[in-house]
């Protein structure tokens, strides 16, 4: 963590632009720098950069040697500069940078670099994946140990660089759809060049996944032991044993296969987690587009609405008044559903608490809208008649009454006499249909009284026999009636309609 110490100092500044002096000479290909060398390269940043500080306005001895106690450069001797035996005897220090500090300040850079514009997806890096491994298939064959270790080492860059940009990418717009600024005009301007990206990805994403699959089942047949020990015996890392190397490129590979094509036959490869993210971003895009089109459409975004809310909340001066402005914009301060009533207010009795009653049903209505039953527009709801249906049902009515008419014809001849002819469903149905609307009659009159009903051209009469019953016979049984005499005969004046009346 010392390395990056000169980000937290208080001239974080001038330390910034001394590494960048470094970084820009490094890139020309001077690496060790005398101070003088530092202070011309700064001159040359300040004449392209006007953020870059003047070398004169420096102290550079005393930023260099606070670079060096953090580690970030490194300091040596330079004898070969003396002219004279004074000069050899004066310190002489060059500096350069060391490769821990020159990471440390890359990635400062990169963090200081970060933006919107190298946040994008790379649709031809697919093209070059799919080259690289058919060649590397070609290699491993011909047993060309370096050129396997050259297109190992550039797939293992390509998808890093994929991987990196997509994570990057779907940041941007995890945070471009989070953020509570966003300004219509700049993402309107953007938006078709933002989904046509995500739509070429995408597509090209589709069609060379399968072919991917297929170069990495080649390379795979042309012996994958070989190829991973042909890579790590041309890897040049020196401090790493043979054995670190192979387990290392070991789990390169296996990394690129998971990517490209899992082993199992049912796992999602990376590829296909990265073509659902697209797709998932794409619906993101169009659901920020909606929001900011509403917001443009009524002139004031949402979150500016609730920010004004909660300022008037905040300044208001009393409570009172807070709870006044509250029931004026969201309205809840009297739910209409605590006063719906019970239909009967007689079946509950009062002295039932709210946890002990029955629940009130709702209308959906009130649920839904808040409004009662009728306080719409003031018209009637339009009745829906449904005739059609209406019809249907009145056929199967008469259709059924029918069906009874007949079979209660033979009733009468069924079960005259007394005889004990067995009567089928239907005549036991009608059967059943007359001792019902005459033993319905027995509850308004006294139990000695003889009962009647007619029915479909029928008169049923049942008479009280104390000690007696009378038995029915049926196709499915046997109807057992105790205390009962029963007689049918032919009555007069009747319709297929029942009608029930005691005697």
């Amino acid at each position: 963590m010392r390395l990056f110490g000169y980000v937290t100092a208080d001239n974080r500044t001038a330390y910034l632009w001394v590494l960048r002096a470094f970084d820009a000479a490094r890139s020309s290909y001077h690496v060790v720098l005398h101070t003088s060398d530092v202070a011309a390269t700064l001159a040359g940043l300040a004449a392209t950069h006007p953020d870059c500080p003047e070398p004169a306005t420096l102290e550079l001895p005393r930023l260099l040697d606070a670079l060096v106690d953090w580690g970030v450069l490194d300091r040596s001797q330079d004898g070969a500069r003396a002219a004279t035996l004074a000069e050899y005897r004066n310190r002489h220090s060059v500096y350069q940078f060391t490769e821990a500090g020159y990471r440390a300040h890359r990635a400062v850079e990169g963090v200081l670099a970060a933006g919107l514009d190298d946040s994008t997806l790379s649709r031809l890096v697919f093209a070059d994946l799919l080259a690289d491994l058919k060649a590397l298939a070609t290699a491993n064959a011909a047993g060309d140990a370096e050129e396997v270790y050259r297109k190992l080492n550039r797939l293992d860059r390509a998808l890093a660089d994929v991987a990196e940009r997509a994570a990057r990418f779907y940041h941007m717009l995890g945070d471009l759809s989070r953020t509570h600024d966003v300004r219509p005009e700049v993402f309107l301007a953007h938006k078709d060049a933002l989904l046509a990206h995500l739509r070429d990805f995408h597509d090209e994403l589709q069609r060379y996944t399968p072919r991917l699959r297929e170069a990495v089942a080649e390379v795979e047949t042309t012996g994958l032991e070989r190829m991973v020990e042909a890579a790590a015996e041309a890897d040049e890392r020196l401090f790493a044993t043979p054995s670190e190397r192979i387990a290392d490129w070991q789990r390169r590979w296996s990394g690129l296969r998971s990517w490209l094509a899992p082993p199992e036959p049912d796992a999602l490869s990376e590829a296909d987690r990265l073509a659902g993210a697209t797709m998932a971003a794409i619906g993101d895009v169009l659901a920020l587009l909606r929001r900011v089109t509403e917001a443009r459409r009524g002139g004031v975004s949402r979150e500016s609405q609730l920010r004004h809310l909660a300022a008037w909340f905040t300044g208001i001066g009393s409570d009172e008044a807070a709870h006044a402005v509250f029931d004026l914009v969201f309205g809840l301060g009297a739910p209409r559903h605590v006063s719906v009533g019970y239909p009967d207010q007689e079946a509950i009795p009062s002295r039932l608490s709210w946890w002990e009653a029955p629940a009130v049903e709702l209308s959906r209505t009130l649920v839904q809208s808040g409004r009662m039953p009728g306080q719409g527009n003031g018209r009637p709801a339009r009745i829906e008649r449904a005739d059609s249906s209406r019809q249907i049902l009145r056929e199967r009515q008469i259709a059924e009454e029918h069906r009874q008419a007949s079979a209660a014809s033979g009733l009468v001849t069924a079960f005259g006499g007394g005889t004990a002819v067995p009567l089928d469903e239907a005549q036991a149905g009608a059967l059943r249909r007359l001792l019902d609307l005459a033993l319905s009659a027995r509850a308004a009159g006294r139990l000695d009284t003889p009962l009647a009903a007619a029915a479909f051209g029928i008169r049923l009469t049942l008479v009280p026999a104390s000690g007696q019953f009378t038995t029915v016979v049926t196709t499915g049984g046997r109807l057992h009636l105790d205390g009962y005499a029963l007689t049918l005969t032919t009555a007069e004046h009747t319709s297929a309609r029942p009608e029930s009346r005691s005697g």
